[in-house]
């Protein structure tokens, strides 16, 4: 019999970091979800591909709407969504996602401990630091944002992403594949997978491309997809994509 390996042999225990896209509910009504996923979605089957999402009852949870995940979680994997957490729910929606088999998310953005991490509490602190008088001393010039390049093609399946940084590309990101950065994305190739710009909420990051053919773009958590055809001016053309209030453009680089 061959000798059974120890604990330590057999596996580690790591810390990492994800990027994960987030669902916010405005509703708790399952069918009217249904009805607007597959509104949105249902044109377009490849859009998402077995991605992890959170689920963000931040809007459901001073009414402290029951949510039905026994009936949600498959309409969101219809579309190939993968629900893997819940956050910014009640008690009684947080243990009810538990037993659906959901993890509790700690709020993207806030520190792990203490553990108060709503909307309402970062915005009551902001209020806060408002209130205090603050002397400026002297001036402290912003350090420079990183910049992670790729230098080899992405395929279907794959995923990078520049954290706190810049992402440059100089080959192929094909569609499937996935681009995500806190700060600007340039792509010196055809950009046709989902590209995801300033992911931490930096609304004035932009996407650049010298061949804009992307199945999605999306600055600061407003994206737009393929459902929506682009201009023959920019499409498989030098492009950029920014952010003009909620709206996201798609313009034409200047030669």
């Amino acid at each position: 019999m061959p000798p059974v390996p120890s604990a330590h042999a057999a596996f580690d225990l790591k810390s990492t970091a994800w990027t994960l896209t987030a669902l916010r509910l405005q509703t708790a009504d399952v069918s009217v979800l249904t009805e607007a996923l597959d509104a949105r979605f249902g044109a377009t089957p490849g859009l998402f591909d077995q991605d992890p999402v959170v689920l963000d009852l931040s809007a459901l949870r001073a009414a402290d709407e029951a949510i039905d995940f026994a009936a949600l979680l498959p309409a969101l994997r219809h579309h190939q969504l993968l629900p893997i957490a819940v956050q910014s729910g009640s008690a009684a929606q947080t243990e009810a996602a538990r037993a659906a088999g959901l993890a509790d998310a700690l709020d993207a953005g806030l520190p792990a401990e203490p553990r108060l991490q709503t909307l309402v509490h970062e915005v009551e602190l902001r209020e806060v630091i408002k209130e205090v008088p603050v002397e400026v001393l002297r001036e402290v010039p912003a350090a420079a944002v990183p910049t992670m390049v790729v230098d080899k093609p992405l395929r279907s399946g794959q995923r990078v992403y520049a954290r706190g940084a810049d992402l440059v590309v100089l080959a192929v990101v094909s569609f499937g594949a996935e681009v995500i950065a806190d700060g600007h994305i340039h792509v010196y190739a055809p950009l046709r997978g989902r590209a995801i710009a300033g992911a931490r909420g930096n609304t004035q990051a932009r996407i650049f491309s010298t061949c804009m053919e992307p199945q999605l773009v999306s600055i600061a958590g407003i994206y737009r997809t393929t459902e929506t055809e682009l201009p023959a001016d920019v499409l498989g053309k030098p492009a950029q994509v920014r952010l003009d209030g909620e709206r996201v453009l798609v313009e034409p680089l200047a030669d």
